[in-house]
């Protein structure tokens, strides 16, 4: 059996080993991790996982993610959300059917997402990046400061008004986990899909010669824009979670300090690897909450010192975060103990830069 083969059967192994894990989870965690460290992981780690999916196969660093997911929230609360009398209500308060509203906030912030990629689809490296963080921040200050969608206050209360299929998530958190969980793996599901399909194949292309693929006959502008609205469309997903386990939205959720924290996410899971958001999510969070009062020798505790630290670490031992770290460790121990390769391993070119 090839090292290759090995290692995927391993890695299957542990994929089913998290997802029993995860399903089981409620049954063994408090409600704090349920609610508070679980949820937000999966959460946070789809929004990643949409980031990832831009750079790994589509040599794009978007910094727009977390913009798509306030986007979805704030049209979701001010679809849903009425006018409570003698009560302070912020936002438009249509009061539409929730899972009407449910449909139109993805369905807009994915046109919303095709429509920005469109812009960017002809920019490259640093001027992507940049212009995707001009994204961010026009979101970010166009919520709070355009008080008929909201203003610099929260649109509260959103939790209350969800689809008859959805159930009471605000008394009974469970339910929200497994639906959190459940838009996750639709999410790893459809990236890994996408991945393998022909557009994902040459989308690929497209991330690695530009040039080539446009001789070639493909149109490299379209296929960087329909990835672009693909992954608005995961980040819309988790940005209606968000909002169903938030309670709300406001300009503070997609300001600059948590596009930056969401960018940390994928770096520390591995900007190579699907599987690195919820990695990312999970260490991240675990971080937040439990290392937040460490005390640096000569620089002191805070959590932006610790995880500025821990991210300085993981970037030196391990630029691919730490599925790369997995990745180092499982070559270190075939090396060490396995097979050697063989000779149809040996020979065979490598193409591309990163794996699914």
């Amino acid at each position: 059996m090839s090292r290759d083969r090995t290692k995927t059967i391993a890695e299957r192994a542990v994929g089913v080993g998290v997802l029993a894990g995860a399903v089981l989870a409620p049954t063994f965690v408090n409600d704090f991790w349920v609610d508070g460290i679980l949820i937000q992981t999966f959460v946070l780690g789809t929004v990643a996982a949409s980031m990832i999916f831009l750079s790994a196969y589509g040599g794009m660093i978007s910094l727009s993610q977390l913009a798509l997911m306030g986007i979805t929230g704030y049209l979701l609360g001010n679809m849903v959300s009425q006018r409570v009398p003698g009560g302070e209500t912020k936002g438009l308060t249509l009061g539409w059917d929730p899972t009407l509203s449910l449909i139109l906030a993805v369905l807009f912030a994915t046109i919303i997402g095709l429509i920005l990629g469109a812009v960017a689809s002809r920019s490259f490296g640093i001027y992507f990046l940049m212009l995707t963080l001009v994204y961010a921040v026009i979101a970010n200050l166009f919520f709070g400061s355009v008080t008929q969608f909201g203003g610099f206050s929260p649109i509260a209360g959103i939790w209350q008004y969800t689809p008859g299929f959805v159930g009471d998530i605000v008394n009974d958190r469970q339910r929200l986990y497994y639906i959190a969980l459940v838009v996750a793996l639709v999410s790893y599901v459809l990236i890994r899909y996408l991945v393998r399909t022909p557009f994902g194949i040459s989308l690929q292309g497209v991330r690695d010669e530009p040039t080539r693929m446009a001789s070639l006959g493909y149109n490299v502008a379209l296929h960087r824009t329909l990835a672009f609205g693909f992954a608005a469309f995961i980040a819309s997903l988790a940005g209606v979670v968000y909002v169903w386990w938030a309670g709300q939205i406001a300009p503070g959720d997609i300001g600059l300090l948590p596009t930056i924290q969401l960018l940390i996410i994928a770096v520390i899971g591995g900007l190579s690897r699907i599987e690195g958001a919820w990695l990312g999510a999970f260490t991240f969070i675990v971080i937040e909450n439990y290392v937040r009062d460490v005390a640096v020798p000569i620089l002191g505790g805070s959590f932006n010192t610790v995880i500025g630290f821990i991210f300085l670490a993981i970037v030196i031992v391990s630029p691919d975060g730490l599925m790369g770290l997995w990745d180092r460790v499982w070559d270190a121990a075939r090396r060490r103990g396995g097979p050697p390769l063989e000779p149809a391993e040996l020979e065979q070119p490598v193409v591309g830069t990163s794996s699914a």
